[in-house]
């Protein structure tokens, strides 16, 4: 399997470094970047196949990932049209849906939308993957394949849910980073040094999220096992109920979900 990447930036960077930790022998990797000093760089870093243009010889490949910004990804996708045969087309462009991925490259229908989230730049991330039908099973395993190098990989078979993964995994990261900063803050206020405090919260998501994946219980059942009648773990959540914080979470979500329905929108 040959796969070129279209942009080098972070996500590439971290899809390529997974696949090779995977086994994939560098040979088997294109990055067409435009710029000088990251072509250069991805070369350096990864030994990979490097061209600073999109041509002909660039998509000599199995599968073609698009990891460009939203922005760009029309003129990219313009560029690209001619050049394609029987290829699989992954974009990580955030909101551009495969519709108009594919009208943008005059028809194409071999196209896998996906939507990844920060942490696979370290190889912890997790992505949803909508495929168009003309993709077949073994082109969604490759997709999935690909992903796979920087996280898990979920699929959905309705394109609008993406708009949900937008809200939930791919903004939720910073949630997260929001509600541990809050708790950081809380700690210092009682009295904890910043740096204590910090360590406290983030080991405290990292072990709880590596407890819930182990388990096979629901949440909210792994919640309650750790919310003694009358204790402080009670207390604190009868608090944040009446502060109507799961609410306060839920509409939030939707909101992200509405901007992401909206992007989707604009970008045509």
């Amino acid at each position: 399997m040959h796969i070129t990447f279209i942009g080098g930036g972070n996500m590439a960077s971290a899809l390529i470094a997974g696949l090779l930790r995977q086994g994939l022998n560098a040979s088997q990797l294109t990055v067409v970047e435009h710029n000088a000093e990251s072509c250069a760089r991805l070369a350096r870093d990864y030994q990979v196949n490097t061209f600073d243009t999109l041509c002909a010889d660039a998509v000599i490949s199995d599968i073609i990932v698009l990891a460009v910004k939203p922005q760009q990804l029309k003129e990219v996708a313009l560029q690209l049209s001619p050049l394609l045969a029987t290829q699989l087309v992954v974009s990580i462009a955030a909101g551009v849906r495969a519709a108009t991925l594919s009208a943008w490259l005059m028809g194409y229908t071999r196209i896998v939308r996906s939507m990844p989230n920060t942490p696979a730049m370290i190889g912890a991330g997790v992505s949803a993957l909508y495929a168009l039908p003309a993709v077949d099973a073994l082109q969604r395993q490759a997709a999935a394949d690909v992903l796979n190098a920087a996280g898990s990989v979920v699929w959905v078979e309705d394109e609008s849910q993406m708009d949900a993964v937008t809200a939930v995994s791919g903004s939720g990261p910073a949630y997260v980073f929001y509600f541990m900063e809050a708790m950081q803050h809380a700690g210092t206020e009682l009295g904890l040094s910043a740096d204590v405090a910090r360590q406290l919260a983030l080991e405290t998501f990292l072990g709880a999220a590596k407890l819930a994946l182990a388990s096979s219980e629901d949440l909210a059942t792994l919640r309650a096992r750790v919310t003694s009648k009358g204790g402080t773990t009670e207390r604190a959540l009868l608090s944040m109920q009446n502060s109507h914080v799961a609410e306060a979470i839920g509409t939030a979500l939707q909101a992200a979900a509405e901007r992401s329905r909206e992007l989707g929108d604009a970008l045509v």
